[in-house]
């Protein structure tokens, strides 16, 4: 997957305090700002942006962590 897609996604609707491009791929979103509110509206946006459902078993802090974490679970569920 794209995980340049990914950070334009995450810049539309990630509502972070601090510009998408100032982070790591591994760096720390909630930290960054990501709140569980705009959670929700990144999910919905990277489920439109690349076709794919997230299942409940994936709606956990762990996979909106990081840049990285966000990818690899876009990656396996587009690959279903």
């Amino acid at each position: 997957m794209s995980v340049n897609k990914v950070r334009e996604i995450l810049a539309q609707h990630g509502r972070l305090s601090v510009p998408v491009e100032t982070l790591q791929n591994d760096s720390d979103l909630y930290g960054a700002g990501l709140t569980s509110l705009a959670t929700v509206g990144l999910m919905l946006a990277l489920e439109d942006g690349f076709g794919i459902e997230f299942p409940d078993s994936a709606l956990s802090r762990k996979t909106f962590a990081s840049i990285n974490a966000i990818n690899d679970t876009v990656s396996t569920l587009a690959a279903r």
